[in-house]
């Protein structure tokens, strides 16, 4: 990591941070790690701070990912990937981990290849960004709206880490600056299938499924995990991440469809046939192919074969092709999101036009800087959210401490 050296200044620079989540401390902290002659203020809307880290990953925080696995940044950030090609040149997923580490946080990178904390406890990051911001006397103030930026007379810098907002009346101090925004909406959550043969099977996960929607280029692989209001799991997230305007436009009601196998047709095809040559006397309802639990099978063939046909060998080529198409195309319609608010990332927010790249610099004002959610950059689950933050609020942190 370069160590940049510290250019004296004429006077004291206060700099002022909106929003106390990841971005707003990563921020903090590596500007007074960069200039420990800039003040630091945090100002933190609600009573806590890092409330978002501290539920991120179900609560053990997956804090960036190996990125072994992506090709393409797009199919990891829908929105905001040509920026974050562009912004990962500075500081990456590498250079992440070994902040992390050099700070005292020892990481472990899953078969997913997720990097969650080796403690798997979120705190673990909540409590070393506390401690650095004590040790750089950093100050943070709660309970503090800023709503119009007149409010930051004082502060030479400002940046805004706000993070994602569903309401767009909380840019609308930023609309007064001129800035655009992109409408923010919810992403990466739960669908709602109102089926109850499919909800009968909750708490049943599918591990190689793919999902489609219709009417869209949005696909997804992964696992799934069948709900009691319809489906969940990292691979229905990431299709609403990547499909989450377009189901915005139709009022989260749209078909999907389903590939249970994540094969090919003619690859689910063959292993039947497989099934079939090697127990023909056996019950289609116990012997499995595909890898499939019993109770997702049993689903499909109650779907797809009348009750009178019992033994594999009954099959006619017809009823074949039928399960064929329900094991790779099983149709639904989805009716919504899930009952319940479980999204915590927004797609959306302050349009990259108005930013300069890499320095993160308002090209409409020189005191702003913008990192994490409020930027109209969302990621997919698996770490790529908090990696933006990282990234985002690193670029700022190093182009402040290039102030004169």
């Amino acid at each position: 990591m370069p160590i940049f050296a510290h250019k004296k200044t004429q006077k004291h620079m206060k700099a002022a941070i909106i929003g106390g989540g990841a971005a707003g401390f990563f921020a903090a902290i590596n500007i007074k790690e960069m200039r420990p002659d800039i003040s630091v203020t945090i100002i933190e809307k609600s009573t806590r701070v890092l409330r978002k880290v501290e539920i991120s990953g179900g609560g053990r925080c997956n804090c960036t990912n190996t990125f072994a696995n992506v090709r393409d940044l797009k199919h990891v950030y829908p929105r905001g990937h040509q920026a974050m090609k562009r912004l990962m040149h500075t500081f990456d997923n590498n250079d992440a981990k070994a902040w992390f580490e050099r700070h005292g946080i020892p990481l472990t990178t899953q078969e997913d290849q997720c990097i969650f904390p080796k403690t798997q406890d979120s705190h673990t990051i909540i409590n070393t960004f506390l401690n650095e911001a004590r040790r750089h006397n950093i100050r943070i103030i709660t309970n503090k709206t800023i709503d119009d930026i007149d409010q930051l007379s004082e502060y030479d810098i400002i940046v805004v880490a706000t993070g994602g907002a569903q309401d767009p009346r909380a840019h609308q101090w930023l609309a007064r600056t001129g800035h655009k925004t992109e409408q923010p909406i919810p992403s990466l959550y739960s669908l709602r299938i109102d089926d109850t043969a499919l909800t009968s099977l909750a708490g049943t996960v599918a591990g190689r499924t793919k999902l489609r929607i219709a009417d869209s280029k949005a696909t997804a692989t992964g696992t799934l995990l069948i709900t009691h209001w319809g489906i969940s799991g990292p691979a229905t997230q990431h299709l609403t991440s990547q499909a989450a305007r377009h189901l915005h436009q139709n009022s989260y009601s749209v078909p999907i469809a389903i590939n249970w196998t994540g094969q090919s047709q003619q690859e689910a095809a063959r292993q039947l046939q497989e099934t079939i040559a090697a127990a023909p006397d056996k019950s289609l309802r116990n012997q499995r192919p595909c890898n499939l639990s019993r109770r997702l099978w049993e689903h499909i063939v109650s779907k797809t074969i009348p009750k009178t046909t019992t033994k594999w060998k009954d099959l006619s080529a017809k009823q074949q092709r039928q399960l064929v198409n329900t094991l790779t195309n099983d149709t639904y319609h989805v009716s919504g999101r899930a009952p319940h608010r479980d999204e915590i990332v927004t797609c959306g927010g302050i349009a990259l036009s108005d930013i300069s790249l890499p320095s993160m610099q308002s090209k409409l004002n020189k005191k702003l800087y913008f990192a994490g959610e409020i930027l109209d950059i969302d990621g997919t689950t698996g770490g790529f959210n908090l990696q933006a933050a990282w990234t985002t609020a690193y670029c700022a942190a190093l182009a402040i401490s290039r102030t004169i």
